[in-house]
């Protein structure tokens, strides 16, 4: 932490906090500072001696002047709620108790994501740890879909297993978990999405902090971090049944590498204890980890101390190609296995296969880049764009991207054997989950669902146009409010000295950051491109020159040809916007900013 000298005044003390006047910005959207208390964030700063802005980017994010200690080192030790606190655990540890000591066979069912291939990797890890038997089941994306069916139970227990745990999903899976327990099969649920209603009948356990009847306050953990939850309870039992009295106890913190990419990959608000989960992960990934995911990031690249960034852009597409265009199993296996060379192999087929799935969702995306401006749909409020024979496993990829670009909800739907499968992402203050519930239950829709940023759904392909006209005729409003206020929330303005290895480590402090905790955002304000060159595939690498002459590395992805790439190249003054980094490449204490935006000066 940097020293603060008591005598200072505030305006000696503090970054700048007032924007500057300034044209349209790039991006559309109006920049606007971050409230933080001045005279707070002064007492933050001089009690805690650490960096002025550090501090009032810890007031803007609602960190007391008590917490500051806690809140910059993070404790699992101290922040760890009893497990029992989530409805139905105590059910659930019981039982899975007595399965181990009675020595039954363990049936585990996941999600072919990255959270249900973690959560299921952290159950498998701890059951071979202490003994115990069990098998996994991953349905195929494509074949078997989302969730749990009759037929999979049935295969777990024709394969032996006395008891089934699902994780990431079955926590409306009424109907499988019903004949399970009809034909005394035990089901006990590690879930974490919504629900409407009330469990299904016939399961032991349905652990699910989101669940109407559970008072945790645990919501943002994702299935990862329930079957985390999971084994420290179960843990506890076995140690207070005497199960540990001959054998090796488990070191459980090895799993919160696996416990933090399932939460960051299933986008969590990195706050409360989803934000020490991930804290505690990235230093176990950045020590003696999970061989799997080390082996991973070195097959994509990762340098540097873990961050959020590799798990979420790195790790995490490499985990998730599996079970997009092959099979969640290669995932899992990487994740699991103890043998080295079969390891390396999976590590190697994964990248590769993320390589594969980027070339299908390129074409996918120009496939339909294509009808979106022969059709004129960027015209509409809502895109819906359709074609014959769109991998299902890249179209909510493609939806992201296409929502980014034209900055409007976006549903991309894949037509194969006469049956429509799409999937939408939304633009802040756009419910796009609870149109498509509506359309759905109008019957324009087969079936459809989601939240208010991400759905998806089925379609008969003659409905699409009528599907289409209903989203715009229903969102219309919204889209136009959400676009007019759109915003870019920035910390501070700072100087050019600011941008340093020395302050990109400062700022990391008060991470990790993540969806709840964004990445703090600073302005740098009158300046002129010195220097632009094109780098990659249409990044913009510019070195920008203050006032006073001052010089400042930075880069702007994908810029070229943008108005982000018009501004910077015009030759006159601009103010940007973006995030202070270290330079690696330069090494030292050298930083560059990467920018997210800019404005002409006026």
């Amino acid at each position: 932490m940097t020293s603060v000298a008591q005598h200072q005044t505030i305006d000696e003390l503090m970054p700048i906090v007032a924007l500057p006047a300034m044209g349209v910005p790039a991006s559309g959207r109006k920049w606007q500072l971050r409230d933080a208390d001045t005279r707070l964030a002064l007492t933050i700063a001089q009690q805690n001696g650490i960096d002025p802005t550090i501090a009032r980017i810890l007031v803007a994010r609602g960190v007391a002047p008590d917490q500051v200690e806690r809140y910059l080192a993070p404790s699992l030790r101290e922040e760890l709620p009893d497990p029992l606190v989530l409805k139905d655990m105590d059910r659930a540890a019981e039982r899975l108790c007595v399965a181990v000591t009675n020595g039954e066979t363990i049936g585990i069912f996941g999600d072919y994501d990255v959270d249900g291939t973690t959560a299921a990797s952290i159950l498998k890890l701890y059951f071979d740890e202490i003994g115990a038997a069990s098998q996994v089941y991953l349905p195929d994306r494509i074949t078997e879909g989302y969730g749990p069916s009759v037929q999979a139970f049935k295969q777990l227990a024709a394969d032996g297993a006395d008891l089934i745990v699902t994780v990431d999903c079955g926590a409306t899976a009424h109907e499988p978990i019903e004949e399970a327990a009809a034909d005394n099969i035990d089901i006990v649920v590690f879930d974490h999405h919504l629900m409407n209603g009330p469990p299904p009948e016939g399961a032991t356990a349905v652990v699910n902090p989101n669940r109407p009847d559970d008072i945790s306050g645990l919501g943002n953990l994702s299935a990862a971090g329930v079957a985390f939850m999971a084994v420290v309870a179960l843990n506890r039992a076995l140690r207070e049944s005497g199960y540990f009295n001959e054998r090796t106890e488990p070191r459980l913190l090895r799993y919160l590498d696996l416990a933090a990419l399932g939460l960051v990959c299933d986008v969590m608000e990195i706050k409360g204890l989803t934000r020490v989960l991930v804290a505690q992960g990235l230093k176990v990934l950045g020590g003696n980890g999970n061989p799997g995911l080390i082996a991973l990031g070195k097959q994509a690249g990762m340098k540097g101390s873990p961050s959020t960034y590799h798990m979420g852009f790195l790790i995490g597409p490499r985990i998730n190609a599996a079970g997009r265009i092959g099979h969640a199993r290669l995932a899992f296996e990487l994740m699991t296995t103890d043998d080295p060379t079969r390891r390396a192999q999976l590590a190697e087929r994964l990248h590769v296969m993320n390589a594969e799935r980027q070339e299908i969702e390129a074409d996918v995306q120009a496939q339909a880049l294509r009808d979106i401006e022969s059709n004129q749909r960027h015209a509409d409020d809502v895109i819906v764009t359709a074609g014959e024979g769109w991998h299902a496993g890249v179209i909510g990829i493609v939806a992201g991207r296409l929502k980014e670009i034209y900055d409007r909800p976006v549903i991309v739907i894949g037509i194969e054997d006469n049956v429509g499968k799409g999937s939408g992402r939304s633009i802040t203050g756009v419910d796009l989950g609870a149109a498509i519930g509506k359309a759905r239950n109008d019957g324009l829709l087969l079936s459809g669902g989601g939240h208010a940023m991400a759905a998806g759904l089925s379609v008969d392909p003659s409905q699409i146009d009528i599907f289409r006209k209903f989203l715009n005729d229903a969102l219309a409003a919204d889209v136009s409010l959400a676009r007019e206020n759109r915003t870019l929330s920035l910390d501070a303005v700072i100087g050019p000295n600011a941008v340093s290895k020395s302050f990109a480590d400062l700022v990391e402090m008060a991470g990790p950051y993540g969806p709840g905790n964004p990445e703090p955002v600073f302005a740098l304000t009158n300046l002129r491109a010195k220097y632009t060159k094109v780098v990659g595939k249409g990044h913009l690498s510019v070195t920008l020159e203050s006032d006073t002459g001052e010089q400042i590395r930075a880069i702007a992805f994908r810029a070229e040809g943008e108005s982000l790439g018009q501004i910077l190249t015009s030759g006159k003054r601009f103010h940007v916007a973006g995030k202070v980094r270290a330079d690696d490449w330069r090494g030292g204490d050298a930083g560059q900013m990467q920018i997210g935006d800019a404005a002409l000066a006026p």
